[in-house]
Parts: C-alpha cells; structure tokens; sequence
C-alpha cells in the first residue's frame, strides 16, 4: 500500500512491509472484524497473540503474559532458540482462537512460547543488523552447496533477531546429505544452522509473484493450507488437459482448481450417469461434454465433427431405448440461440491492382495545382498594375503620382505644344556643371530665338550673343 499517513504512528506509514493498522498489505493476513467491538470479559479473553516473522511469510502464536495489550502492528520481542526474536503482531482477540482450531494448536500448551516485552529501540536496532546480514549470507550458502555438489536448492535465510540462529530453506527431490554443508555454514557465519526442507508450493509462497488471473498469488497471501490437485479436478470442470495452461509458478497444477470444484461436483448430481455413449443407426454416439449452466451434453457421431447438444430429458429418453434394445433414428440436437446480437462482418473486397503509382501521381499533380491556384488567387496581379500605368501614360492631362523631386507641380507631357515651367535650376545633362534656368523653358521647335535670363557657364549659346 505503501501509504504516508497510516494510523500506527509509524514514520512514513509501513511501506508495504505489512506493518499497518489495517493489514491490508500483509501477507497471509487474516482480517479483524472484531476488533472495534468492546471486550466483555476480560478475564474470558484469549491471551494467545498471532505474530508474523519476515514480512508475514512465517507466522507463530505466542502468550501474552504481560500486562499490556497490543494492538495490530506493533512490534513485540518473543522468545527464541537461546536468545529473543522479533516480529510483528498479525491477529489478536477471538479471531486467535479460531486460528488455533484450524491449525490444530492447544491454547493452554505449556510448549508455547511467551512475549517478553514490547520492542524497543536496541531490539529493533539488532533485528536490523541481522537482517541486513540474510542477502549476503544466502549468496555465500548457494555457493557452497554448489561447491559440495549437493543437488539443492536454497531458497531464503531468516537469521533471528539477535543473530544467533539461522534458518535455512532449501528445496531438494531427492535426500540430501548436508552434514559437510552445516558444518561449513556454522564455521562460516558463527550461527546456530537450521536446516528446513520445504515443498515448491511454499518456495512459490516465499517468493511471490502475479498469476494469469491478473493478481497476486493466493499461496503468498491467504492461502496457508495446500491440498493435493490433480488432473481430475479440470475434468470435472471441463477444462482441457493442457499442462502449460493449468500449471502455475510452481510447475504444479494451480491450487484455484479445487476452489469450484464442490460447486461442479454438486451441479454434476443432476446429470444422468453412465451416458457416455448412446446407440443410434448411424453409429455410436460420444458424450464430450457437459454443460452445467445450460443443462445440456454434447456428443458427437462416428465420422462426423459435429457437435450435438442434447437435453437432460432427450439424454434419459435414449437411454431408455437402449436398454430395450431399440438404436434412435435420430439425436433431435436443440438450436443453441446466443442472446448476443451477432456482429455483422464487413464484406470482402480485394483491392490488389486497383490502385497504381500512376493514379496517385495524378492525385498529386491534382493536389499541387490547387494548391498554386490558390496561391495565385491570393497574390496582387502585376500585369494589372502595368496596364494602369500605361493608360494614366497616355493621359494628357495631370495625374495623381507624387513627385519625390524639386517639382512639386504638375508634371506636363512630352508633346512639344506648349512652354514648359520649371520652378528652380535643372543640372544639365553634361559633366560640366550646374545650369540655372530661373524662367521658363521654351519648346524644343526652332521657330524663335531661346530666351535666357542668367549666364551660362557653358560658354557661349550658338542662338546669339548672351544678354
């Protein structure tokens, strides 16, 4: 759950190691729905305290012969082989006694360990040491087996929380002799060495994992007891007999196998037996299976893969005839009419060849002139802009283009029908230097002298003598 503000008091909540008050992310948890309930009788109270070792993986019961009571999640010290644990408590209150009924465990046992104290700071500081001991350590076991050549698998170490005893997991098929092994470990890690052999349902429990169904194993959350599965079970439920499909983490058949099948076997009460074959005239016919949700068996006739769906009624009724030594004609298979709306499929159509490079060719050549008409559409026409100033040209009389130099007035045209002003000095055409002309100029016609109000500083006019 991971969560940041839980109610046990515990900085930063549990994180996800199953310490909160709720339970919710422990592993094997059991839910409390007593606990909110007032105590009646105190001195009637179960005095037995479940408490869970490594994050839920290994749980214990312990007597509270204390004082104090605790609650879910809090840290007690309990007792261990020459020396103390800790752990955590998982379930309290008369939920305990229920547990101790499903496993078979007698309250009042003068075996059963005690609770010494509450934790506190140097316990948890120790238990914190050694479990910062248990990765290195069991890499370091994995390689001496492998040394000794033991055909084992070690699948976890859990060190007690004073460091004095270690608890090793292993997996084998066949006997294994560990005396060399142990010997080597205790010289090694300076611990007592518990060797516990387990199955690889609890190896699949410790390691933990997601199923096909979409969550997290049942053996590693809730599941304690594992039962004997076999193929038997599928049958029942008219499951194929598929190893990969029913087979889970463990290699073994799923334990969620045996979880329906009182369920079928109970709605399998209904069905006639012996039935797996019926006398027709055209062969034997095959029961294949059956259908407890339609109340219907489905055979099958000799060269034919037909599947025919038969009532309980029709399947006793040919029974019967059987027995009288009269073969049915026919099986009178019903017609399956699924509620579901069927999905009308889309009609084939084969479109290989009917498109070609030279059709989207043309498509894009399509494409592009659009896209320069339109273009074109949006641009000012310059051609239109020439005609105007060819027309405003051939006006004669002024037009509306500014002048950007000395004339301010309007500018006259070329034909040579009358005096042109000129309102300030014009720079003459040749390199020789500015000519002043202050009146105006006569037409370029030579019918009369050219007047000229200032010296010229070309020399001489070739008109006359200068005034």
């Amino acid at each position: 759950m991971g969560c940041g503000s839980c109610g046990t008091g515990k900085p930063n909540g549990c994180k996800s190691n199953g310490g909160c008050s709720t339970g919710g992310c422990n592993r094997l948890n059991v839910h409390d729905w007593l606990r909110d309930l007032p105590i009646d009788d105190i001195a009637t109270q179960c005095k037995v305290v479940e408490v869970s070792f490594k994050q839920g993986s290994r749980k214990e019961f312990f007597k509270n012969t204390t004082l104090e009571h605790f609650e879910k999640g809090d840290y007690v010290t309990v007792e261990g082989v020459n020396g103390f644990d800790l752990g955590e408590v998982s379930l309290t209150g008369e939920l305990v006694r229920i547990q101790l009924k499903k496993r078979g465990t007698d309250e009042f046992s003068p075996e059963m360990k005690k609770i010494l104290r509450p934790s506190n700071e140097r316990d948890l500081e120790t238990y914190h040491i050694s479990k910062s001991r248990e990765a290195a350590m069991l890499a370091r076991s994995r390689a001496a087996a492998r040394h000794l050549r033991l055909e084992m698998k070690l699948s976890e170490v859990e060190l007690q929380a004073d460091g004095k005893k270690g608890t090793f997991f292993y997996t084998a098929d066949d006997r294994i002799d560990f005396r060399e092994l142990i010997r080597t470990f205790a010289n090694e890690f300076k611990v007592k060495v518990e060797m516990r052999q387990i199955g690889i349902r609890q190896e699949a429990a410790k390691v933990g994992g997601i199923g096909s169904c979409g969550r997290e194993l049942c053996c590693s959350t809730w599941l304690h007891d594992f039962k004997s599965v076999n193929t038997t079970a599928a049958r029942y439920q008219n499951l194929s007999i598929n190893q990969t499909k029913l087979s889970g983490q463990c290699g073994r058949l799923k334990c969620c196998l045996n979880f329906e099948l009182d369920t079928y076997l109970d709605a399998l009460q209904a069905f006639p037996d012996y039935a797996d074959t019926l006398q027709t005239v055209m062969g034997q016919a095959f029961l294949i299976k059956k259908d407890i949700f339609k109340n219907l068996m489905w055979y099958t006739l000799p060269n034919n893969t037909k599947h025919y769906p038969l009532t309980i009624e029709r399947v006793e009724e040919i029974k019967k005839l059987n027995k009288q030594g009269i073969a049915v004609e026919e099986l009178q298979a019903i017609e399956l009419i699924s509620g579901k709306p069927k999905e009308v499929e889309p009609e084939f159509v084969d479109v290989v060849g009917q498109i070609s490079l030279r059709t989207l060719e043309k498509n894009d050549r399509r494409r592009r002139d659009q896209q320069r008409s339109y273009s074109n559409d949006r641009r000012p026409n310059l051609n239109d802009r020439g005609n105007d100033r060819s027309q405003d040209r051939n006006f004669n009389g002024p037009t509306n283009r500014p002048n950007n130099g000395p004339n301010q007035g309007p500018r006259p045209n070329n034909n040579n029908n009358g005096p042109r002003p000129n309102n300030g000095p014009r720079p003459n055409n040749n390199n020789n230097g500015p000519r002043l002309n202050n009146g105006p100029r006569p037409n370029n016609n030579n019918n009369g002298p050219r007047p000229n109000n200032g010296p010229s500083n070309n020399g001489p006019s070739n008109n006359g003598p200068a005034n």
